[in-house]
């Protein structure tokens, strides 16, 4: 009988990113049919019974213990022991099975590299859902060129490997199918827990709009969320109660509540942290008027699409990957326009008519492309024949 194995060592932090969600809810569905078992540690056990995902029949969790140590030490650990354990992890039958490699990180490709190698009938679906921009012509604010750096010279190794081993290829958009011309590529473009917002929906049918935009993601440079503190500025510029909402965290929130402070925007932005799925979140999308996502660079991403399941329009730079991945319900501004930004917003404030129209059209995309259900199944598909 098939089966896999889920390599997910990168999995980190109170939120989730977009690749620890996709391996969640392939790993639920997939789990129905083929037995499933799950190579993470601490933090990833935490963050699958954040979002419901626990042990089961055909669902078993092997957590690798990672010494306590200071956030970089530990993260260099997890590779090494990542490493190890791959040269000593016995597989049955490797013909018959399928390791799903979670991230592009090194905790995770390199283990699945080596397994590769040492078991060649083993098929290995790798994931390469972000590309860094080349930091020298790719990604121009100077601000954070050294993240992209280090994110770009981290993938420089694991690309190759990936190119040349890897049985399929999981990609978040067209573009990213290029990078891999010679590989199995499989486009996922994420997907929408579309039963729960009708659960939802069924239940609270009457809910009075309070925000005027709600923003949800990482407080990470690749997401623009300084910048959105000067977009917001503008707005309130011509709508003074205007009121944002930012959903997430990370390491730029103290640089988000300075700047805060120095626009004297405290009464327009509410930083709520993180906030999970379920009720609490699928309010404060009710209660939004828009949805802003302002990544400076990005190959797909859910947090506009769960947005957008609500109804609402989005509003974000015209990233090439947004051609493919957001064709309906997304107003695109030319990229690194912060002044643009404020204008489409004031333009969707001021045209309530236009507003709603394109809010219909995205939450009809949505719930015509963007099941979990129906991705799961597609995906699976292309990797099981």
């Amino acid at each position: 009988m098939k089966k896999f194995i889920f390599w997910a060592m990168a999995s980190h932090g109170a939120g989730i990113s977009g690749g620890d969600r996709i391996y969640i809810e392939f790993a639920r569905r997939w789990s129905k049919t083929y037995p499933i078992t799950m190579i993470t540690w601490e933090e990833g056990i935490t963050m699958m019974a954040r979002n419901n995902l626990q042990p089961g029949p055909n669902l078993s969790l092997l957590s690798l213990p990672i010494p306590q140590a200071p956030f970089l030490l530990r993260y260099i650990l997890r590779i090494f022991i990542c490493v190890y354990r791959s040269f000593i992890l016995n597989i049955d039958d490797p013909s018959r099975t399928y390791l799903y490699s979670a991230s592009e990180f090194w905790m995770d490709s390199l283990p699945s590299f080596i397994l590769k190698l040492r078991y060649p009938t083993l098929k290995w679906i790798a994931t390469w859902y972000q590309t860094a921009p080349n930091p020298f012509i790719g990604f121009s604010n100077g601000r954070y060129r050294i993240a992209a750096l280090l994110l770009w010279l981290s993938q420089l190794p694991i690309k190759p490997l990936i190119s040349n081993f890897a049985n399929y290829v999981l990609v978040n958009n067209d573009l990213e199918k290029k990078i891999f011309p010679n590989s199995h590529t499989v486009v996922v473009l994420g997907a929408v827990d579309t039963t729960q917002v009708d659960i939802y929906h069924s239940q609270n049918q009457f809910i009075k709009k309070k925000y005027a935009a709600v923003f949800q993601g990482r407080f990470h440079p690749q997401k623009g969320v300084v910048e959105l503190i000067d977009i917001w500025k503008t707005v309130v510029s011509k709508y003074k109660n205007a009121k944002l909402v930012m959903i997430g965290d990370g390491p730029l929130m103290p640089e988000v509540k300075k700047r805060i402070k120095n626009l004297s925007l405290e009464k327009n932005v509410d930083l709520l942290g993180y906030v999970f799925d379920g009720p609490q979140k699928y309010k404060i999308f009710s209660q939004s008027l828009m949805a802003v996502h302002p990544a400076l660079f990005d190959s797909g991403g859910m947090a506009s699409a769960e947005a957008m399941a609500f109804g609402i329009p989005a509003i974000a730079f015209n990233l090439p990957a947004y051609h493919s991945y957001y064709p309906k319900g997304m107003v695109k501004v030319p990229i690194g326009d912060l002044n643009a930004f404020a204008e489409a917003i004031i333009d969707l404030l001021n045209h309530s008519h236009k507003r709603n129209k394109i809010g219909r059209q995205a939450e009809q995309f949505i719930y015509t492309s963007y099941s979990w259900d129906f991705r799961a199944k597609q995906v699976l598909s292309e990797v099981i024949k």
